[in-house]
């Protein structure tokens, strides 16, 4: 019977790794650094109280935890000569995974439905987008995290594992994991796609039809008028592309290449989570003069201690 798991990491090399440690300790400090600053700066700033703003904190708040459910642990294991996690470790990362990507994935159709509603139906935006249905999609969006992972983990947690222990990556999910099982898992696999896969590809699917919708409105509007809609509108689309395109490849493609797999378990884990205040923050004018009034606030708060 199993009980401990050993990730294969991304390389064998020590210099390599020592590169790679590098590398992605400054991108998680960033990450942490990044997403904590929009989260602080929408509390702390009146004038970003509106719901596009609050789904944005949620949306960095969720990005922050589903980057420290892997890479703490990645990085750590950059000097280790076994990489190893414990099984019930193993299905806890599992659950964590899932529960926070399905709650971002909730989050991002609820900010493309904030910016149809505040494009398309201006004058009912207000009624439509007010606190309580703010909160209730918030809520939404765990409780959806919370059944999606649940479901998730029933596929792993009867499972024999009897042998093999070896796990072709540097984090634990259920593609891999379920390989290592000892029976047949076809149907297994099959049942990933129809769950992962397919929730994956169906809100990818909406969302850009919803995106596009949005788009013809603006086009119908007069320049002055539609530029800042639409470099706030290019910052989702952006983000909802890094978000879904990873996920795509590694929960609906039926033919996984092991090197992609690994490019993408990084892009998604630790790249995307980094990129996301980036965008939001250098396509938004609203979040830069916002940062700049904390910083002032900050320095004249020194200035008087």
């Amino acid at each position: 019977m199993v009980t401990e798991f050993v990730f294969l990491g991304l390389s064998n090399s020590l210099q390599l790794q020592i590169f790679l440690f590098l590398f992605f300790f400054v991108f998680y400090v960033g990450i942490v650094f990044g997403n904590l600053l929009i989260v602080i700066t929408v509390a702390s700033v009146s004038h970003l109280h509106s719901p596009m703003y609050f789904l944005l904190a949620n949306l960095s708040l969720i990005d922050l935890c589903l980057s420290s459910v892997t890479a703490p642990k990645m990085i750590a294991d950059f000097f280790s000569i076994r990489k190893v996690i414990s099984f019930k470790g193993c299905l806890a990362q599992i659950f964590l995974l899932h529960f926070f990507g399905g709650g971002e994935l909730v989050i991002l159709i609820a900010m493309a439905f904030d910016r149809y509603v505040a494009i398309c139906k201006p004058l009912h935006y207000t009624t439509i987008m007010c606190g309580n249905v703010c909160v209730g999609i918030i809520t939404a969006a765990w409780g959806i995290g919370f059944l999606h992972s649940v479901s998730q983990l029933a596929f792993a947690v009867n499972l024999p594992f009897c042998g093999p222990n070896e796990v072709d990556s540097f984090y634990c999910d259920l593609p891999r994991v379920i390989k290592l099982a000892c029976t047949d898992t076809y149907r297994l696999d099959i049942m990933v796609i129809a769950n992962s896969g397919v929730l994956t590809v169906c809100s990818f699917v909406l969302l850009i039809i919803s995106y596009t919708v949005i788009l013809m409105t603006i086009q119908r509007r007069p320049a002055d008028r539609s530029s800042k809609a639409l470099s706030t509108l290019t910052a989702h689309i952006t983000v909802v592309i890094l978000f879904f395109g990873p996920c795509i490849f590694i929960y609906a493609w039926p033919f996984p290449i092991k090197s992609l797999d690994k490019f993408l378990a990084v892009f998604y884990s630790v790249v995307t989570p980094l990129l996301n205040p980036i965008i939001y923050t250098l396509r938004n004018k609203d979040m830069k003069v916002a940062m700049r009034r904390l910083r002032n606030w900050n320095v004249c708060c020194r200035m008087k201690s």
